[in-house]
């Protein structure tokens, strides 16, 4: 199901994130002060708007409100950072991602309603940004270049079935390397294992197939 999101302030955690919700398949709304960035990512995302996000009437235009979610990625300004976010949730933005820039800018954020607060390292926009994608993704690691590790819940037609029955690595291309569920973890799981609900699955193979395996998961 494709889904919109904004992201507001197109640094590089912004922009890494901005570009992998595009790559996934979702409408995108980039936002930056700065011409120059707005002209970079322009081509990878589906708008780019130049815009002072701190304004309440700029960000009505946009129609902030509609979107799923919004990540609030300003960077070097902590008191914009905590404006832009506050006027989200005003507004009735559903969903609202901080980055922080220490603990207390974190507990500022979640002060006034920001729904997660992260403390993002180069690449932790990917893993955002197939959070945001999937409810049913809880983490994502990325390996290398094109291949990744994801932790996804079990969706409703694999309760029940054993791993030989789901057959993931010929349906999906993907490797089960582990099972949680609740406290425990079952590490190389065997094909008679059977996947029951709540559990969730650690999957290791390529990036266009764990894309696959992240649409499925939302039908």
């Amino acid at each position: 199901m494709k889904k919109q999101f904004a992201i507001i302030g197109i640094g590089r955690f912004g922009s890494s994130v901005a570009k992998t919700l595009c790559a996934l398949g979702h409408d995108v709304l980039a936002v930056d002060r700065s011409q120059e960035r707005i002209q970079e990512i322009a081509d990878c995302v589906t708008h780019a708007v130049q815009a002072d996000a701190t304004d309440e009437e700029t960000l009505r235009s946009l129609g902030i409100r509609n979107f799923d979610a919004v990540v609030v990625s300003i960077g070097d300004d902590i008191q914009s950072s905590i404006l832009i976010a506050l006027l989200c949730k005003e507004l009735g933005v559903k969903f609202v991602i901080g980055k922080a820039q220490n603990d207390l800018h974190a507990k500022v954020l979640y002060k006034i309603g920001v729904d997660k607060v992260v403390f993002p390292e180069r690449d932790m926009g990917v893993k955002i940004a197939h959070h945001l994608a999937s409810t049913n993704v809880l983490d994502y690691i990325e390996l290398a270049s094109d291949y990744s590790l994801v932790e996804v819940t079990a969706i409703p037609e694999w309760i029940g079935k054993s791993l030989k029955q789901i057959n993931m690595r010929v349906v999906y291309g993907l490797n089960i390397v582990a099972i949680k569920r609740g406290d425990d973890v079952l590490v190389s799981p065997k094909g008679e294992d059977v996947i029951y609900e709540g559990d969730v699955l650690v999957a290791i193979g390529r990036n266009d197939h764990i894309k696959m395996l992240e649409e499925r998961a939302q039908e």
